[in-house]
C-alpha cells in the first residue's frame, strides 16, 4: 500500500537533437522532470548508425550516473521517467521502448494514454504479433513497424492516425528525432531552442535546466522531425477544439515551466487570488497544503489580505513511503509527510489551501493535524473545482466511487473532513486563472469528455496524404473508454 495524496501523472519526456553527448543534456532534463514520474527511468541515443538504451527502476539519480550516460553515445537522445498508468511497475514497462523491425532500431518515450491500445492490441495478436510489455505505448510501435511508409515520419503519421486518446511523443531513429502531439493536445509537449539545435520536453524547466529557451508549445495534431539544426513541421490532421489538461497547471507541472503557452505559477497564483475573491473568510493566517498549493496560497492571501505563514512543514525526503497494514502505522502515514508548525497555529484560525481533493482521507489526517497544534479554527480552501470524474487521457486516478465529491455534497465532506468551512474554487474561476479557458478539459470536474465515448463516429480529423506522400490515413475513431 502507497501513500497516495494526489492524482499522479504519468510520465515525463524528453528529446535533444543534434547536440554532442545528448545523452548526458537528457539525463539533466530528466532531473528536471523527476516530478513527473519516479517509477523508472530511461535514456536512447543515436550515433547516425546504431541506438543503445539504458532504464532502469527508479530515480533518475539512482539510474544514471557519469559512467552510464558516457556510454551512450550519438547526437541524438530521447529521455523518460515514468509512473504508470498503463501497465504495470514493472521494468519490462519502462521507456524508452526499443525495437528493431525492417525500418531499423526505433526508441519511442510517450506520455498520455491511449483508450483505444486494448483493442489495437488484440487485433495486432490476432494477426500473430507478439508484444513484450503491457503498456499501451508498445502498440504505437507495432503500427510504426506494421506500416508500409518508407520514411519513418511517414509509418508515424499512419500509425497515430488509428490512435485515441492522449500522446506527447518523442520517437529516436539512427539519423532522425521526432515529436507528436496528439490533436486535442491532451499532455503538454514543448519545442525549446539549445545552441543551434532544437530539444523538446514535457515541461520547459527541463530546457532551463540545459541552458536552452523554450521556442513555443508543439501544437496539437503536429509533428516535429528534427536533425542537426534543422527543423520540419507536419501539420497531422485539421483542426479541432483543444483540449489541454487544466489539472497541469492546478496540480502536475513545475509553477517555473511554461506549459500551454502560460506559466504555471502566474496560472495558480491567480487560481487562489480567485478563490480569495469567491470564498473569503475571517482568519488570522493562510497556508498552504506544500508543494503544489504554495503559489495558490499566496494567491489567496494577497486577495483577502490576511498574513501568509508557513505553518505546514513537508519532508521532501520521503516517496512512496510503504505503510504497514497496522491501524498504528496508518495513523501515523500523513506525519510521515507533514509537520505542523505548533508555535505559528496554536490559538489561531487557519486557512489552508489545497489544489484539490481526492478521496479525503488525508486531509482529514491533515485537518486533525492542525488543531492537535492548536488551531483554534480551520478553513479549508480547494484551488479546483470539486473533483467527480476519473480522467482516461493518462493520469493515474481512482474509479469514480473513490472520488468523495462525485457522491458528497460540499457540506457533506466538510462534516467528514471536521472543517469550519470549505470552500471551492469555481470551474469558471479556474478556467479565467488559466486564461484560453474553452482550450481545457474539465472532464475531471463536469463529466463531459471532449471525444465522448458513445459519440463522433466517423469523425475524419486527420488530413488526406499530399501527393508523393505514402501515408495510410485512418479517421480518428471515438474513445471507447477502455482506458
Amino acid at each position: 500500500m502507497t501513500l497516495k495524496r494526489h492524482w499522479a501523472e504519468e510520465c515525463g519526456v524528453i528529446g535533444i537533437a543534434g547536440v554532442d553527448g545528448a545523452a548526458e543534456l537528457a539525463s539533466l532534463g530528466l532531473h528536471a522532470l523527476q516530478h513527473r514520474g519516479q517509477e523508472s527511468a530511461g535514456i536512447s541515443s543515436a550515433d547516425g548508425h546504431r541506438l543503445t538504451t539504458h532504464k532502469r527502476m527508479g530515480l533518475v539519480a539512482d539510474v544514471f550516473d557519469e559512467s552510464t550516460v558516457r556510454q551512450l553515445t550519438g547526437n541524438n537522445a530521447i529521455g523518460h521517467v515514468r509512473y504508470s498508468t498503463s501497465g504495470s511497475s514493472s521494468l519490462i514497462n519502462a521507456q524508452p521502448i526499443q525495437v528493431t523491425s525492417h525500418r531499423g532500431s526505433v526508441s519511442l518515450a510517450h506520455n498520455g494514454n491511449l483508450v483505444n491500445a486494448p483493442e489495437l492490441r488484440r487485433e495486432m495478436e490476432a494477426d500473430g504479433s507478439i508484444f513484450s510489455t503491457t503498456n499501451d505505448s508498445e502498440v504505437i510501435l507495432h503500427l510504426l513497424a506494421r506500416s508500409r511508409a518508407i520514411a519513418c515520419e511517414d509509418a508515424l503519421a499512419s500509425a497515430l492516425a488509428r490512435l485515441k486518446g492522449a500522446y506527447s511523443l518523442v520517437v529516436l531513429a539512427r539519423d532522425r528525432l521526432i515529436a507528436a502531439r496528439d490533436p486535442h493536445g491532451f499532455r503538454p509537449l514543448c519545442l525549446g531552442r539549445y545552441k543551434d539545435s532544437y530539444v523538446v520536453a514535457s515541461e520547459s524547466c527541463a530546457f532551463d535546466i540545459i541552458g536552452a529557451s523554450y521556442l513555443r508549445d508543439i501544437e496539437p495534431g503536429e509533428m516535429v522531425i528534427l536533425g542537426d539544426g534543422e527543423l520540419t513541421s507536419r501539420k497531422m490532421s485539421k483542426k479541432i477544439p483543444e483540449r489541454r489538461c487544466v489539472f497541469e497547471h492546478v496540480y502536475f507541472s513545475r509553477p517555473d515551466s511554461t506549459i500551454f503557452g502560460r506559466n504555471v505559477e502566474a496560472a495558480r497564483r491567480k487560481s487562489g487570488e480567485i478563490l480569495g475573491q469567491e470564498a473569503p473568510t475571517e482568519a488570522d493566517l493562510v497556508c498552504a497544503v506544500p508543494d503544489s498549493s504554495n503559489t495558490a496560497a499566496l494567491g489567496y492571501s494577497q486577495a483577502t489580505g490576511i498574513p501568509f505563514e508557513l505553518a505546514l512543514i513537508r519532508n521532501h525526503y520521503v516517496g512512496r513511503t510503504f505503510i504497514s497494514p497496522a491501524q498504528k502505522v496508518r495513523d501515523m502515514s500523513v506525519r510521515i509527510k507533514f509537520n505542523p508548525v505548533a508555535e505559528v497555529v496554536q490559538g489561531k484560525r487557519v486557512v489552508m489551501v489545497d489544489d484539490s481533493i481526492v478521496r479525503g482521507t488525508t486531509m482529514r489526517k491533515l485537518v486533525k493535524l492542525m488543531r492537535w497544534a492548536g488551531a483554534s479554527e480551520v478553513h479549508l480552501r480547494i484551488a479546483s473545482p470539486p473533483v467527480t470524474n476519473p480522467c482516461f487521457y493518462g493520469i493515474d486516478t481512482p474509479v469514480r466511487n473513490e472520488l468523495i465529491a462525485s457522491s458528497h455534497t460540499i457540506e457533506e465532506i466538510a462534516t467528514y473532513l471536521r472543517v469550519d468551512s470549505l470552500s471551492y474554487l469555481s470551474l469558471e474561476g479556474l478556467l479565467a486563472a488559466t486564461g484560453e479557458g474553452e482550450k481545457y478539459c474539465d472532464a475531471c470536474f463536469t463529466g463531459n469528455y471532449p471525444v465522448s465515448f458513445a459519440e463522433g463516429q466517423g469523425k475524419d480529423v486527420f488530413e488526406e496524404p499530399k501527393s508523393g506522400q505514402n501515408i495510410q490515413v485512418k479517421p480518428l475513431s471515438p474513445i471507447d473508454g477502455s482506458g
